[in-house]
Formats: C-alpha cells, structure tokens, sequence
C-alpha cells in the first residue's frame, strides 16, 4: 500500500458513513466535502449529510423493503439511522426527521472523531491517493464530473430529480384539514380532502402552470419513475394522481367516517411541528406558480412557503459495466465509488452503500480481501442489481422485495413469502458479519 490512511471525497449520507466505519476500525480517514465553499443547487447549508429531498427515511417496518434495509445496515453500525432515531419526527411508520438536527449530529460526529480529518475544499480532479472512495452524490461538481468520465470510459447517464414544497405549519387551516395515517394507523399526518371537482381543476391547474425551462442539454430529461414531478405525473392521466400521490385509499375522516375522491398529505419535517412538507410534491413548477396553484388545496388557501419545490441534475456512473459487487472499480481495485452515484436511488440505500465502501477499504489498508454481501440480503440485492443490470436498460433502483432472490421453496403468500425472506436476509447477515 502506497498509503495508511483512506481518502474520501463527499460528505453526504455515504461519504459520511464510509468515514465512520472505517474510523470506527481504527482507520485514518480524510473527508473532503465542497460546502460551503463550493454549493449545489440543492443544498442550503455546509453541514455534511444535508437532506435536500424528502425528511423522511420511509418505513421502518419489517414488511417493508425499506424497513428491512434499515434493519440490516443497523446491525452493522449505521451512523446514519442512530443520527435519524435521536432526531426523529413524527411520522408514523416512517423514519422522518429534523433536517437540521439530524445533519448537525452528523457533522458533529464525524468532525470530533479523532480518526476523521475533515477538509472543506473542492476537488477537481481524482486524486492519486488510494485506496480512495468517491462518494460525491447526484450533485458531482462538473469540473470532478469530467475527471471521472475518461476514468470510467463511458458517458455519464443522467436523470432530473424534484423536490417538494414546505410550509409554515400555522398557516395551514385546520378546519378544512384533518389529522390522521392511513388505514387508521395513528394521526401522524394532516390531510387535505378534495372533491371529484376540485381534484380535477387542481389537475387542469397544475397542467397549464408554467414550468421551469430546460436548458438545451437537459431536453431529454429522463426522470426517475420513483420521484417522479408533480405535473409529470399529472399529465400521464386525468386520475393518475389520484392514484398516486393523492391516493385517498385507507383514509377517512376521523370524526365523520367520510371519504374523498382524493387526499394532499402534509408531514411534519422538523421536531418542533413549524414545517410540514407536501407528500410527493417534487415539481419544477415556477417559483410563483407553485404558490399559486398549491394554495387550491384545501386548507392550503393561505399557505406561507418555506422552501419552493425545485428540479435539479442527478448523476450517477454506469455501474453494471463498471463496478464489482464491493463497490471497487473494475479497472482500479484502489478506487471505490459509493452513493447515488452508483445508481441506487434513496437516502438509506444512499448510506448503506457507503457502508460497504468503507467496510472494504478499510479491510484493503488491513490487509484483507473485501468482501461481498450475500444476495439474499436487501443490501447485497441491491448492489448485485447495479453492479449487474442489464447495461442498456440500467436506471436507479431502491430498495425492494423484487430484487431479492427467489425461495428455495415457493411462496404463493405475498405476506408469508415477504416474511420469509425477510428471516432469510436478517439470518443470512448475522452469518456474514462472523466474518468480517
């Protein structure tokens, strides 16, 4: 080894916890991180592990794929989902948290670890220094975007990824709205009802709102089937928000039984209850038409925004072509890349592959082999699907029950297959970890 310390550029979810396990294994780690001296379209501020999407790290429950994967990578130390727990926010059966919170613990974590040396400046270029992880996320600067390109020898794909609107919470009328979850499982959201009539001509609204341009090189946006804009989803079908993010299945009025033709869901996005997020509301509608066609909701008449929903670039490298299932460059078994810049899509899944790149770094600087996750795991699916997809066809993936290895034993049971592969995952990692 030319060197006894792991380099790591990008301070988000995955650089952040590739830095914590490898610190945690008594490995010296420099953390280079662009902000605040460089920002993203994105990004607000200069603490690491900002959350510029969503606050909530979605469900926790076993019978979620999601779930599982929290399951898994809390078994191996997630700084991640110990940060999300001591900053939660109600939310039901989603993790969700105080964005500020959970990313002032990190940084304080990670910039007090005597292991970790944190160094706030851009990289432009990969840097010879190995083993070495680039873990800088959808929002690559360009000049590192261009360095990485000829090292990978294939162009960059690219899909646009939305963010959704925020409002102060008191500016919400909570005489059109009510609190509740859906199928009655809590009141950790406020729901905002409509009609068959105001659903349409909210529909009609939002279809003729002006949209933020595309720039010549993003006329052919490709987005992300998960994260799809609000008007996106909305011109593919007259009901297909209804069917969508405004889905009113398994929501009722608490007092009066009533049912709607369709439900906006508002969650609560920091701990003192002030914000609340629009549920799958990522739009790049103008600034001002969002304001205008957002307040038709119900309740929403007098909404004051915190924070307008925006579209920005995300990047991410052709992993199946590239990438071996421990996350080393094929070409460069020094060089690891982690992140949504592998083609995994969320924050968790975002974490956990920094897990794995820092797990198999550091075992590089011990002198040991990395080492792969076992397939039947959510983690280990995941990764074998980006490092084996079909090159042509591939696009960002989460976490899901349809990647993971079939039965030995057949399960005609959604509910007992799902269950049963879930013992077989968490059963299956607890043998792996007795390696390592």
């Amino acid at each position: 080894m030319e060197s006894n310390r792991l380099t790591i550029i990008g301070g988000g979810l995955a650089g952040c916890e590739a830095a914590w396990q490898a610190a945690e294994r008594g490995i010296d780690v420099t953390l280079f991180e662009m902000r605040p001296v460089v920002m993203t379209p994105a990004h607000e501020s200069g603490l690491l592990a900002e959350l510029v999407c969503s606050n909530s790290l979605k469900s926790e429950l076993l019978t979620s794929a999601h779930g599982v994967l929290k399951a898994e990578i809390s078994k191996l130390g997630s700084l991640v989902i110990s940060a999300a727990k001591e900053t939660r926010v109600p939310a039901g059966q989603a993790l969700a948290v105080d964005r500020e919170n959970f990313a002032s613990l990190i940084t304080q974590q990670i910039e007090n670890h005597p292991k970790i040396k944190v160094i706030r400046e851009e990289i432009k270029s990969i840097p010879t220094d190995r083993p070495l992880i680039i873990a800088t996320g959808p929002l690559t600067s360009d000049a590192l975007a261009s360095d990485i390109a000829p090292l990978t020898g294939s162009e960059y794909l690219h899909f646009y990824d939305a963010i959704a609107p925020s409002i102060e919470a008191d500016s919400i009328d909570r005489s059109k709205c009510f609190q509740a979850a859906r199928y009655d499982r809590g009141n950790a959201y406020i729901n905002c009802p409509m009609t068959r009539d105001q659903y349409f001509e909210f529909r009609d609204a939002i279809l003729a709102a002006e949209k933020t341009p595309l720039h010549d090189f993003e006329q052919k946006a490709q987005f992300f089937e998960g994260c799809l804009p609000i008007e996106e989803l909305a011109s593919r079908g007259p009901k297909t928000l209804a069917f969508g993010p405004m889905k009113p299945v398994g929501i009722r009025h608490p007092k009066t039984g009533e049912k709607y033709f369709a439900v906006v869901q508002l969650r609560q996005e920091n701990k003192e209850g002030t914000v609340y997020g629009l549920v799958g509301f990522q739009t790049r509608l103008k600034w001002p038409e969002q304001e205008r066609v957002f307040k038709m909701i119900p309740g929403l008449e007098n909404a004051k925004f915190v924070r307008f929903g925006q579209i920005h670039r995300n990047t991410y490298i052709d992993s199946p072509k590239l990438l071996s299932p421990t996350l080393q460059l094929r070409s460069d078994n020094q060089l690891f890349f982690a992140g949504q810049l592998t083609g995994v899509e969320g924050y968790v899944e975002s974490a956990a592959t920094g897990i794995i790149a820092g797990i198999n770094a550091s075992r590089l600087l011990e002198g040991k082999e990395p080492v792969v996750l076992p397939k039947v795991t959510m983690l280990g699916s995941l990764i074998s699907y980006i490092t084996t997809a079909p090159i042509k066809q591939f696009q960002p993936m989460n976490a899901n029950f349809g990647i993971f290895p079939p039965l030995d034993v057949p399960e005609k049971k959604d509910e007992i297959k799902r269950a049963k592969m879930v013992e077989r995952a968490l059963a299956a990692l607890d043998e792996w970890q007795k390696e390592l």
